[in-house]
């Protein structure tokens, strides 16, 4: 197991789950003020981080599983 890796995933998963509660919370808050000026944006604004922690879980999921499956660095290490 390569701890490294396996840190680096934990870190991305944890700002994924921050990013997927604060994503829909703009969202929501955008449809509640539809009549502002400013409203477009904030979806917009509001979607993208949703995108992105999408991303990021993904991301993060991907390098657990490689640092947990992976067995060939570490053989050659020692």
């Amino acid at each position: 197991m390569n701890k490294i890796k396996f840190v680096k995933g934990l870190n991305k998963l944890a700002f994924a789950i921050v990013f997927a509660l604060i994503g829909p919370f703009i969202i929501q808050q955008a449809f509640q003020n539809q009549n502002h000026r400013l409203y477009i944006y904030i979806l917009v604004l509001g979607l993208i981080i949703a995108a992105f922690s999408i991303a990021l879980g993904f991301l993060g999921i991907s390098n657990l599983v490689s640092s947990l499956l992976d067995d060939s660095k570490n053989k050659t290490d020692s």
